[in-house]
């Protein structure tokens, strides 16, 4: 891979049930496209010789088995829903690889969630008798560097919560979004790739329904647009042939590359 290029793995492009749900017999979670089985929502990013991964969705072991992960450097947090967190246990196999701690990055109010959900990692005056995951929290307070590149958080609305999206380079990753506030707009100019959020066709109070997804993808202006954070109620093919050029619904396993 050239030092331009990015190269991001859809590892996950479910919503909070993932897909299929427990005990739904629905078209979708029946299907036999392979495209219709969706993991909770987490990406890979990588680039030169490092890997990004963005949250630790519940089946981030499984998800690092298909998609053949053999390292993380760093985590980015959108924020802490159980959806986005829960495989955080997961990244001590990454510290026995590496022999090493983890940076994880997240605004104050999911680090601070993060140390009372996963109390046993981050309380060092708790006994826990086994292995733990060796992290390190830090607050991102605007664009930071890490291994040479620029990570931009991008401020959004997921109903009344503000969570992040992240820019690196010409791609951005937006999931779980009902509202891009006017201070982030300027910070989606130019993307040639962006992931974003599209949970289903019915309104829905803190996410963009597939119509508001396709709106915003419109304005933002990107060359590709990804949908993900997908519930039961998208057929993968029957959805995409109804899509606009230039967009389509993400999908688990998803090679994305990009500048």
């Amino acid at each position: 891979m050239s030092g331009s290029a990015l190269r991001v793995t859809v590892l996950g492009s479910g919503t909070s049930h993932g897909v299929p749900m427990i005990a739904c017999t629905c078209e979708v979670c029946t299907s036999s496209d392979p495209r219709d089985r969706r993991t909770r929502p987490s990406i890979m990013i990588s680039f030169d010789d490092a890997c990004l991964l963005v949250d630790t969705s519940p089946e981030l072991r499984l998800q690092c088995l298909a998609n053949r992960v053999a390292r993380v450097d760093a985590v980015l947090y959108t924020h802490h829903h159980i959806d986005h967190v829960a495989g955080l246990d997961d990244l001590r196999r990454f510290n026995w690889i590496q022999d090493q701690a983890i940076p994880c990055y997240g605004q104050a109010a999911t680090l601070e969630r993060l140390r009372s959900m996963f109390a046993y990692v981050f309380d060092p005056d708790m006994e826990y008798p086994s292995a733990i995951p060796r992290l390190s929290l830090t607050e991102i307070r605007g664009p930071f560097e890490f291994a040479g590149r620029t990570i931009t958080p991008i401020p959004l609305l997921h109903g009344s919560m503000p969570v992040l999206g992240f820019r690196v380079g010409d791609f951005a990753y937006c999931t779980d979004v009902s509202t891009i506030p006017d201070e982030s707009w300027p910070l989606l100019a130019g993307l040639d790739t962006l992931i974003l959020d599209a949970l289903r066709k019915r309104p829905h109070p803190t996410h963009f329904n597939l119509e508001q997804a396709v709106d915003h993808a419109r304005r933002i202006g990107a060359r590709r647009t990804w949908f993900t954070h997908i519930a039961h109620e998208l057929p993968h093919e029957e959805t995409n042939r109804a899509l606009p050029p230039g967009m389509a619904l993400a999908h688990d396993g998803l090679v994305i590359e990009t500048d």
